[in-house]
């Protein structure tokens, strides 16, 4: 039950940060302020979010309960998680970050906004390449590596080149 709460007090901090409070400040910085009618960019902006956080939360959720830890590097899952979502993508909690930023990105048609989604992934890529994988490698050895012949990093069905 606390690695739960641990992983909602992460999270939250998380999305909170990253995925609300920053785009929060990059459009008010471009000017943007709420769309002054709801049309097919809102409607598309709404649906890839809403799709991009049920896939985050998913992950959080399998972190919790076969991981036994939290998707914070500083308390992570006991075991390797490779159920749920991670059967899929190795890295889907950062694919449904980027998916809520390309949503919020459609939905205020905000091309700074997109830009920061992906200055985000960019980001998101160098610390997956730099620090988690090879941490985790070091934690769950053959198992990781069996993983990683076994599932892609970025995305389904294309093979990881970087």
């Amino acid at each position: 039950m606390f690695v739960a709460f641990r992983a909602v007090a992460y999270a939250t901090c998380f999305i909170g940060f990253l995925l609300i409070y920053l785009p929060a400040r990059i459009l008010s910085w471009a000017g943007i302020v709420h769309p002054g009618a709801m049309a097919w960019p809102q409607f598309t902006g709404m649906t890839i979010g809403t799709v991009g956080a049920l896939a985050a939360l998913w992950c959080v959720f399998t972190f919790v309960v076969k991981g036994k830890g939290t998707p914070a590097p500083f308390d992570p899952p006991r075991r390797l998680v490779i159920q749920g979502p991670y059967r899929f993508v190795r890295n889907p909690m950062y694919l449904g970050a980027a998916l809520a930023l390309a949503g919020a990105a459609c939905f205020y048609k905000s091309v700074t906004l997109l830009i920061y989604g992906c200055i985000f992934l960019l980001v998101t890529h160098f610390f997956v390449i730099g620090y988690e994988e090879p941490t985790l490698r070091r934690t769950f050895g053959p198992d990781y590596e069996r993983y990683c012949h076994r599932v892609r990093r970025w995305l389904p069905g294309v093979r990881a080149v970087f």
